[in-house]
């Protein structure tokens, strides 16, 4: 849905749009595609947090869960223990029980809490290459003033685009992986040359 809207509102700016900012500017209409996110997971210095997290998830997070399983047990047995002397006192067993309710939540939803924490820690992590990705995009859109940035995956047909990931790259002096230079016009082409054979 966000893709037929996305496209929409691309052929609506360039049928009313695109003549009078040619007009105006006296230039074409440029249009760029970029992600900030595909950027820095290309970045050579990404893989230490890649290998950080995996740390993380395995050491931390899964002592955490260790942790939460072992008071589990522990609170399990407790109130087993308790029930079969039969003179503890309701308050006690009760605060036990919730105590247990608790860990059997944090067990229950051990996926998404430890997902959340691995997201977090990844972005911390990772915020400073962001903030220098953030600034060289924002000087390659100095330089080159576009009209319009799409997302690699939001571009179908249509008019000619510029891939401005080999453009930031430059601009940080770091050498990407070959896959994010593809020339996104030869590759619409190939891929329409590709179903033509079909």
């Amino acid at each position: 849905m966000k893709k037929v809207l996305l496209a929409a509102v691309c052929v609506t700016a360039l049928s009313f749009g695109g003549s009078k900012i040619n007009a105006q500017t006296g230039s074409a209409f440029k249009v760029g595609v970029f992600d900030i996110d595909l950027m820095v997971r290309a970045l050579p210095d990404y893989r230490a947090v890649d290998s950080l997290t995996q740390l993380y998830e395995r050491d931390t997070l899964g002592s955490e869960y260790q942790v939460y399983l072992s008071e589990w047990h522990r609170l399990d047995s407790t109130l087993q223990a308790d029930s079969a002397k039969g003179s503890i006192p309701k308050s006690v067993m009760d605060y036990n029980n919730q105590q247990k309710q608790q860990m059997g939540m944090q067990l229950t939803y051990w996926q998404q809490i430890a997902q959340n924490k691995s997201d977090q820690y990844r972005s911390n992590l990772s915020a400073p290459l962001y903030q220098k990705v953030v600034a060289a995009y924002k000087k390659v859109l100095t330089t080159k003033k576009y009209n319009l940035i799409l997302k690699p995956d939001s571009y179908e047909v249509g008019f000619p685009i510029e891939n401005m990931f080999p453009l930031v790259a430059k601009e940080m002096n770091v050498t990407l992986p070959p896959g994010l230079l593809v020339d996104p016009n030869q590759a619409l082409n190939d891929a329409g040359a590709a179903s033509g054979k079909n």
